[in-house]
């Protein structure tokens, strides 16, 4: 029995460090570059295990050697990892990234054997997700494994979580089954088909209106906002961290987070701040899962502000 699923993509990142984004064109020389665990699925799988909860992945890799390397990380977080298919012939996942001198990124994914997830894993998986208290999917992995996962977990009582990045339209199907979406600025706005500058309640509104139970947008250094049907928005501040190494898998650290909390049975309110607490700890250390935290990292960080 596991508390959380993840229906995870699994990347290799491949981690540049440059002083600034570059111009079509120009070549920039790097100051560093490493190999390290990535892909938002097995990230937020991380999160959640070192928060304490039972995780299980759904994913699809290469037999290759980054392939072996999720494995071996899965393995160490005490991931349960019986229904990871490997599969022969076919590159596990890399993403490309480029770290910025003040902390952010750019990133380019290529998902590799990660685009053959589909139906047919998760049904194998079925009896693990029924029995799981939430189940979390990204669009980093094929829409049909995520649309047959919350089935199975909708018609179970199991809590669906959706993190709708990177940005990419969603069918009414698929946000009917989210009970809990979790976009940044730019991609509700892009969810919704509204401009730059339009206000993020409006956007919210506008999914709420598609059947997502609550729509709760990551804003950065600003915390997050919750919006649900018929309350109030609540917004949480967030937190100044003094040494920001940088920004890579922050967001997939609030998601794990926040999905071990309600595993956890927390109400929706404190497990937002727990994720907001675990995304910022994040931000303190190099790549995806260098600097994401424990529980009880958490918890002391939770202390200082009362």
């Amino acid at each position: 029995m596991v508390d959380v699923v993840c229906i995870a993509s699994w990347n290799a990142d491949l981690v540049s460090r440059v002083p600034r984004p570059m111009a079509r064109g120009e070549t920039v020389l790097a100051r560093s570059f490493d190999i390290s665990p990535g892909g938002k699925g097995s990230n937020a799988a991380v999160a959640c295990a070192r928060q304490g909860a039972r995780t299980a992945v759904v994913a699809r890799i290469g037999r290759d050697d980054f392939g072996r390397m999720g494995l071996d990380l899965w393995a160490r977080e005490g991931i349960a990892t019986e229904h990871v298919e490997q599969v022969e012939g076919e590159r596990s996942g890399v993403a490309q990234i480029l770290v910025f001198d003040d902390g952010d990124n750019s990133i380019a994914v290529a998902p590799g054997a990660g685009t053959g997830l589909g139906e047919a894993q998760v049904h194998a998986a079925r009896a693990t997700i029924a029995g799981a208290r939430v189940v979390i999917a990204s669009n980093e992995v094929p829409q049909a494994a995520t649309l047959a996962a919350f089935r199975i977990a909708r018609a179970a009582g199991v809590t669906t979580l959706l993190n709708p990045a990177p940005a990419a339209e969603l069918p009414d199907a698929l946000l009917a089954l989210t009970d809990l979406l979790t976009p940044n600025e730019t991609e509700l706005r892009s969810l919704a088909q509204l401009p730059a500058d339009a206000p993020l309640a409006q956007g919210a509104q506008r999914l709420l209106a598609c059947g997502v139970g609550a729509v709760l947008a990551t804003l950065g250094a600003e915390g997050c906002c919750l919006w649900r049907p018929g309350v109030a928005p609540l917004t949480i501040a967030g937190w100044r961290m003094e040494a920001v190494v940088d920004t890579i898998g922050a967001g997939d650290t609030f998601n794990g987070a926040l999905a071990a909390a309600l595993a956890r049975g927390l109400p929706l309110e404190q497990a937002m701040q727990r994720a907001n607490a675990a995304a910022a700890l994040s931000v303190t250390g190099q790549g995806a899962i260098g600097g994401m935290p424990t529980a009880a990292q958490v918890g002391a960080l939770l202390a200082t502000r009362g």
